[in-house]
């Protein structure tokens, strides 16, 4: 019967790593309720699934999307609850943080932190019917910052810290919280970023271009070459999937072998040996792209 499937939510399902994931567990048999932003994003994940994929309008960012959508799922799933969370949606806000202006900081935390935070207090009696699971999409940037990345990277640290505390709060119920901490994954994202990077440049002022200008065109190099270095998404599904339905889930997800060399390098070098060798790199960079 329908009322036995396995449910999952995932919110930022239009493309990437939530499209993805959203078509893998539809496929391994769960009723997925895909949260997008725009119809037509939900209409083209139906066609290429079936009736048990139902996309929903959800911002994070909209408190009435987010009661609407909790009256959708509880008039379908009633009592049985929601076996799965995947709080996926966010975006990546970059620049230099000298001319980082506050409203943009604000949009990078309400999305990424205030934004997972609602729908999990939201959705979490329906998660707690079923003991179900929660997964958030953090980064490896939740533990290593870089240059130009620290809106992004804050973020992602709440994330880490938001992920800790539920875990441990919900842990006597036996509600299982993990983190999902990929590396470079070849998403839409960086064609956004490429987008963005227009944008950051507008806003600085000429003498901080005099500073970052040549700093900049390689985090622009970065991003327009990183889908050629870039994990496929299927390989942060495979992490969600064990996650929602391993008996003995981990805490953290490291996903990609950028982010597993740069936590391994992390741990082995000290701060300062370690910032001499990212500089040392962006130095080797910046010649290389003049």
């Amino acid at each position: 019967m329908a009322e036995s499937l396995k449910s999952v939510l995932i919110t930022g399902a239009s493309t990437g790593i939530g499209a993805t994931c959203a078509t893998r567990l539809h496929r391994l048999g769960y009723r997925v309720f895909a949260g997008v932003r725009k119809p037509e994003d939900g209409e083209r994940l139906r066609a290429a699934t079936s009736e048990r994929l139902r996309w929903i309008r959800l911002d994070v960012t909209d408190g009435n999307q987010i009661d609407d959508a909790l009256r959708d799922l509880e008039a379908v799933l009633g009592a049985r609850g929601l076996d799965a969370l995947v709080n996926n949606a966010g975006i990546a806000v970059g620049g230099p943080l000298e001319y980082l202006p506050p409203a943009e900081l604000r949009r990078q935390l309400e999305i990424n932190v205030v934004g997972l935070h609602a729908v999990t207090q939201a959705f979490l009696p329906l998660i707690r019917r079923a003991r179900g699971r929660i997964v958030h999409m953090g980064s490896i940037s939740g533990r290593i910052a870089s240059p130009f990345t620290g809106p992004y990277a804050a973020s992602k640290h709440a994330v880490e810290a938001l992920t800790d505390a539920l875990r441990l709060e919900l842990a006597p119920e036996g509600i299982r919280v993990a983190v999902i901490e990929p590396g470079q994954i070849d998403t839409p994202i960086w064609e956004k970023g490429l987008a963005e990077a227009a944008t950051v440049a507008a806003r600085i002022p000429p003498e901080g271009m005099a500073r970052y200008a040549q700093r900049l065109k390689v985090l622009q190099w970065v991003v327009k070459s990183a889908p050629k270095r870039s994990s496929p998404p299927d390989a942060v599904a495979d992490a969600v999937i064990h996650a929602i339905e391993s008996d003995a889930p981990r805490t953290r997800y490291v996903v990609g072998l950028d982010a597993k060399l740069r936590l391994w390098l992390t741990r082995l070098l000290p701060d300062r040996m370690m910032d001499g060798l990212v500089l040392s790199m962006l130095g080797r960079l910046e010649r290389r792209v003049r």
